[in-house]
């Protein structure tokens, strides 16, 4: 009798029946600093690194479940618009790419608008998701931040912005480069109600969102070493034909000259948009 094949085998049998059984998605390497992360522990802590603290990308609406109050919101129903009004093509047709989208994330576009309480502060705030084609800025995102901003001011409550978008959709071409003035005239109707308006910054706010609205906070806000900035990095140094400094288009170098106000980790946001909110609203 051989202890080890008649023994030892079929206990770990018992366990790990096939390496096919295992799922693949219980650890993931953390990008920061390669540490393997069991899939609990991250999320327990807000899909945040224990070792280097470097922040995950999240969805929409566990990025509001985190902010608002026991994770409690309303999702605020947002216009339809015009669906591939460009009839657009590329290795797949634009309807076929929303369709697939749509029934990936379980949401209609790029942008969830909710109201809720954060430290018991009521606000409106809108979400963009990076899993929905990389959080870009359509007609439906536009007509969103319009409607976030007209509901912020029908209800004299704060607009906060939560951008994480690759920029302009470009299946939309022009159209959804309008977007960037209609969002920033959303912005002003904020402005005009004398209504706080905040802006958190996440990885990454790129290209004509943060040309547009997601710069123009009354507070900006960021999360660590999320990546800000409007072109990438290869085509400025190409442009210019000079080396970018170390952690260029970073919250980091962007709190040091001046474009961001704070960079608050993400456990502390509900504190500190809360005290925020307690301090301005009124």
């Amino acid at each position: 009798m051989n202890w080890l094949t008649d023994y030892v085998r079929p206990k770990l049998g018992t366990l790990i029946k096939s390496e096919s059984q295992i799922p693949d998605n219980l650890w993931q390497r953390c990008p920061g600093c390669g540490e393997m992360l069991f899939h609990r522990d991250l999320e327990e802590n807000l899909h945040v690194c224990h070792y280097c603290n470097h922040h995950f990308r999240v969805n929409a609406t566990r990025r509001l479940e985190m902010l608002f109050d026991n994770g409690n919101f309303t999702k605020i129903p947002l216009p339809n618009v015009m669906q591939d009004p460009l009839r657009f093509k590329d290795t797949k047709k634009y309807a076929e790419r929303l369709k697939t989208y749509r029934e990936k994330t379980g949401n209609q576009d790029a942008l969830i608008v909710a109201e809720g309480k954060i430290k018991s502060k009521k606000a409106i705030v809108a979400a963009f998701d990076f899993n929905f084609m990389g959080g870009s800025m359509g007609m439906y995102v536009g007509e969103g931040l319009v409607a976030a901003a007209q509901k912020a001011v029908e209800k004299k409550l704060p607009l906060i912005v939560i951008p994480a978008s690759g920029g302009a959709r470009m299946q939309e071409g022009i159209l959804s480069l309008m977007q960037m003035p209609r969002t920033t005239v959303a912005v002003h109707l904020v402005r005009q109600a004398r209504l706080p308006y905040i802006v958190l910054l996440t990885d990454p706010t790129t290209g004509g969102v943060s040309a547009s609205f997601a710069m123009l906070g009354d507070i900006t806000i960021a999360e660590p070493k999320a990546t800000i900035g409007f072109a990438g990095a290869r085509v400025i140094e190409e442009t210019i034909r000079e080396t970018l400094p170390e952690g260029f288009q970073t919250s980091e170098y962007l709190l040091a000259h001046g474009m961001v106000d704070c960079i608050v980790n993400r456990k502390d946001l509900p504190k500190t948009l809360g005290k925020l909110l307690s301090m301005i609203a009124a």
